[in-house]
């Protein structure tokens, strides 16, 4: 996480050990909380938790996501981004390890600590890429957004196979990921003893900004990010079972999903590699939306074409979610800014994703058939289409001229 080095060479040593660091974190960001699904049902029967207990478990991290993401700026502004960063690896490895001891209150103690920890990661990297990658934001966030979805495929792979072949079960299935946190604080420790760490608002050559609450532009930013929030979790959470409902066996519904998450991640670098080409983002953004609305208007209209549905959605979702964190970059004057916006953005943006599901079970419950929930929300990936032309215009919040170059994406 370099200040401006003094000569060529030290400056590629510079940004490559800044990129390292950006994928370091970024293998955190996911997989310790996704691996909780695939033992759930362990979890649920050791700890005698109802249906409900299990599935706040499995909420809990989201709703700290909405509720700390506009905290995590002001923790950045005290401590600086790079201390902040580290502090959050840090509260993440902690929240593992108490989540998996057999303390009682522990695991909700643990998931609690584990979801301040990564929102505050979720809101603090785009802002890391803002100041240390300027001119390649786009590249950078496929980067690592097509990393993190990875490695939250490969442990929802390896957690069953260590929790039924270990002794300690599902607590050293989630304990594990305590690694990867303590891998990248040791790698980054270095840097932050020898670099001196600005504050958020203390660089000389950061400017004034105003702030994202008070800009349409940051709540189109917002909306975007909220909407394509939904289409995502509503998809990992709802089709293997619709799919099992329609007679898909349920090995085969896993499949599917891991079919969906390993395009995902290819769509997410192809998105990064190609955001930047143009002079603003309302194509890609547009057409990332439209994928969405042709996967749910598929799923209810044609469900034996589900294989078409799983790759235009797997797209869709992963170039989604690249543009949305993209934005947080891409539509700011400095990255205090970036950093508000993102904690803005991901803090409406992670309430809808986590209310989505809720709501899509509702409507099944309330019509007996999946056809009222994913009509409505086809039509709310429309509104995401049209809030992607608003938000891919290339304006930044509170310019004098209201233009972005495109020499900076």
């Amino acid at each position: 996480m370099p200040a401006a080095p003094r000569n060529a060479p030290d400056r590629t040593a510079s940004i490559g050990f800044a990129f390292i660091g950006v994928l370091l974190i970024a293998v955190n960001l996911r997989v310790s909380f996704v691996s909780v699904g695939p033992v759930l049902a362990n979890i649920s029967s050791d700890l005698g938790l109802s249906g409900a207990a299990a599935g706040f478990l499995t909420g809990l991290p989201l709703i700290a996501f909405a509720v700390f993401s506009p905290v995590a700026p002001r923790f950045a502004a005290r401590l600086g981004l790079d201390r902040a960063l580290w502090m959050s690896l840090l509260i993440l490895a902690l929240g593992i390890v108490a989540r998996s001891l057999a303390v009682p209150g522990f695991i909700w103690a643990g998931t609690a600590l584990i979801g301040l920890a990564i929102a505050f990661l979720n809101v603090l990297v785009p802002s890391l890429v803002k100041r240390d990658f300027p001119t390649t934001v786009s590249r950078v966030t496929g980067s690592y957004t097509a990393t993190q979805a990875a490695f939250a495929a490969v442990g929802a792979a390896v957690v069953v196979p260590v929790a039924q072949t270990s002794p300690a079960g599902w607590r050293l299935a989630l304990g594990i990921w305590v690694g990867l946190a303590l891998i990248a604080m040791a790698v980054l420790m270095p840097w932050l003893r020898r670099h001196r760490t600005a504050t958020m608002h203390g660089s000389a050559t950061d400017t004034s900004y105003r702030s994202p609450w008070a800009s349409a532009l940051g709540w189109q930013v917002t909306i975007f990010m909220g909407l394509q929030s939904i289409a995502f979790y509503v998809l990992m959470a709802w089709l293997p079972t619709i799919e099992q409902s329609r007679g898909v066996p349920a090995s085969t519904a896993g499949i599917h999903l891991s079919v969906f998450l390993l395009i995902s991640v290819f769509a997410s670098l192809a998105t990064g590699g190609i955001l930047h080409r143009g002079s603003d983002q309302r194509l890609v953004s547009f057409t990332s939306a439209a994928l969405t609305f042709v996967t749910f208007l598929g799923l209810a209209l044609a469900p034996d074409l589900v294989l078409l549905w799983v790759l235009l959605g797997a797209i869709g979702c992963g170039s989604l979610i690249v543009i949305a964190l993209s934005l947080f970059s891409l539509r700011t004057v400095n990255y205090p800014q970036a950093a508000s916006l993102s904690g803005m953005a991901q803090s409406v943006g992670y309430g809808l994703g986590a209310a989505g599901p809720v709501i899509f079970g509702g409507l099944r419950d309330l019509s007996g058939d999946w056809a009222l929930p994913l009509f409505l929300t086809a039509g709310v990936m429309a509104v995401l289409a049209v809030t992607g032309l608003l938000a891919g215009r290339d304006k930044v919040i509170s310019s004098p001229s209201g233009i972005h170059s495109a020499s900076q994406i």
